[in-house]
């Protein structure tokens, strides 16, 4: 692996059992994602998109093969470390923000520091900080029910790069919102890619997003291949 590599699949493969059938979803699935890259992953409903994406993050385990981590194998560590790593090294984006509804906008964005060990009041500082830059300085203290659907995608992201991690994986980030305000959440992604230099590996259906990336791979019959 590169020096500069963030994460890394090597010969993945993944199936699933329904009833007396074996579906295979990824075969054979190598993917090495270098420091501030940017890249989309498309392909048709049920190609097996998102479960790579669960792979990459150590959401779910594959039959076969290896995902690394800034070098270290995710099945390797136990699961404190391998918590403490998703939370340190990797953030998270979908298409529904998944904010959690009894908090506020800056609490939800503090949470992973806290998790991570930090203070209270100096998470929350520091979320603050980081929901201003997504222009949401007016929305500290809302909760996710009186915000926008786009304010609260942008919370999300927030959220999913205040601990600066090595890389961010956005499932659909911008699929459940309409095109001008997924226009400006993804403009976001990308100069939060810029400023932060965290890798961005986004699965999308929109090519209008998919064009922006660094690379283009397609999940086809399992297999991932240049688009």
């Amino acid at each position: 692996m590169s020096k500069d590599a963030v994460l890394r699949a090597e010969g993945l493969y993944k199936s699933y059992t329904e009833g007396d059938l074996s579906v295979d979803v990824l075969s054979n699935i190598k993917l090495n994602v270098a420091a501030g890259e940017r890249i989309a992953i498309i392909g048709a409903s049920g190609s097996g998109k998102s479960t790579l994406l669960h792979l990459m993050g150590g959401l779910d385990h594959p039959d076969r093969g290896s995902v690394f981590l800034a070098g270290e194998e995710i099945a390797a560590m136990g699961e404190f470390e391998r918590s403490r790593a998703r939370n340190q090294r990797l953030g998270f984006v979908y298409q529904f923000h998944h904010l959690l509804a009894e908090f506020s906008a800056v609490e939800n964005v503090a949470i992973p520091l806290i998790i991570g060990g930090k203070a209270a009041k100096e998470a929350e500082a520091q979320a603050a900080e980081l929901l201003a830059r997504v222009g949401l300085s007016e929305r500290l203290t809302h909760k996710p029910g009186e915000l926008s659907g786009g304010e609260r995608q942008r919370a999300a992201i927030a959220r999913a790069l205040v601990n600066k991690p090595a890389c961010l994986l956005a499932d659909e980030p911008t699929g459940n919102l309409d095109r001008r305000v997924a226009n400006d959440v993804f403009e976001l992604m990308l100069e939060m890619n810029r400023e932060v230099g965290t890798a961005l590996i986004a699965v999308t259906h929109d090519l209008q997003i998919a064009d922006r990336m660094d690379r283009v791979l397609e999940l086809v019959d399992g297999a991932l291949r240049p688009h």
